[in-house]
């Protein structure tokens, strides 16, 4: 996550959840996470934040393993390509430490059809980058960003066994950490007009909750209509949703509107939230490793996300 202009960047990985579907009479359940889909959860992570993937650098030998991973997932869990294919490569210019520098870059694309609204989409993001190696130190990025891929795989195959109202489009971005890069070219060239995109939902930095027990939600003091949808959602184990981090009063670092790849969104007039945990001493630092994530509070952000999402999905387009 890009939170502060470092050259540091931060990681998107793939991960597979798997949850209880909600009852439709409960207008904002919990979901339940069946303990053989958390071990999927914790071992996409671990492989995606693993020394193996060098920090998952744009245009990178890592960052290639990483998207072949998440092509694999997606694969695995049954979300088809749409009709402009499952890749969507990009050339713009980023920054790094150095200056000015040309990527080229991938993104990763899944649709899955909504039943209820089958002309209006719900785009789920998280990026799959991270800044590499620096000063011979690997930047796995576990939290930043493995987790928020992990959380929207899961919310994949959550999608996968009950179907959306809404549809949706999945995309793994790259260059986020680079300069939201994956995310200003999806935004140019989606696979649908970005009349038909009721709102971006992006995951970045999803595992860490520790910190404050809080998975943020960033958005509802621009999309005022989205708060009174997600209020209602209980707590799951420690952790609880939080609103904020959007409003004139918070400032610098506090504010994270134009924090990750949502701000593209949010600058094309596209409705968005933002899911995401507080800092913590990890953050862009090579600490941030996958043995730091502490398991029970990952799986309650991602069932919290998948809550969220399904909360959404009911309530837009009434």
């Amino acid at each position: 996550m890009a939170r502060f202009h470092l050259a540091l960047s931060s990681a998107a990985v793939a991960l597979i959840l798997a949850s209880c579907a909600p009852t439709e009479t409960a207008p904002t359940p919990t979901v339940a996470v069946a303990p053989a889909f958390q071990t999927q959860l914790l071992e996409d992570v671990r492989i995606l934040a693993s020394d193996e993937m060098a920090g998952r650098d744009t245009g990178s030998p890592g960052g290639e393993a990483a998207r072949n991973y998440i092509v694999g997932r997606f694969e695995a869990i049954g979300i088809p390509a749409p009709a402009m294919g499952r890749l969507q490569p990009w050339e713009m210019t980023g920054r790094t430490r150095a200056g000015p520098k040309v990527y080229n870059g991938v993104n990763v694309l899944g649709m899955i059809p909504g039943t209820r609204v089958g002309d209006r989409y719900i785009v789920v993001t998280a990026h799959y980058d991270h800044v590499g190696v620096n000063d011979g130190q690997i930047f796995n990025g576990a939290d930043d960003n493995a987790s928020g891929v992990a959380t929207m795989l899961a919310l994949a195959a959550d999608l996968k066994r009950q179907a959306p109202e809404h549809g949706v489009i999945f995309v793994a971005l790259d260059g986020e950490e680079r300069g939201l890069l994956g995310a200003k070219h999806f935004v140019e060239a989606p696979p649908v007009p970005l009349t038909s995109i009721a709102m971006n939902l992006n995951f970045d930095m999803t595992a860490r909750a520790e910190t404050d027990g809080k998975l943020w939600v960033t958005g509802t003091y621009q999309n005022p209509t989205f708060r009174p949808i997600l209020e209602g959602i209980p707590a799951d184990g420690a952790v609880a949703l939080a609103f904020g981090k959007d409003t004139p009063e918070d400032t610098g670092s506090d504010n994270w509107v134009e924090a990750s790849d949502h701000a593209a969104f949010h600058r094309a007039q596209v409705p968005f939230l933002y899911l995401g945990v507080n800092y913590h001493p990890d953050y862009h630092r090579p600490s941030d490793d996958f043995e730091r994530i502490t398991p029970s509070v990952f799986v309650s952000a991602t069932s919290l996300s998948i809550a969220s999402f399904r909360a959404l999905d009911r309530a837009l387009n009434r």
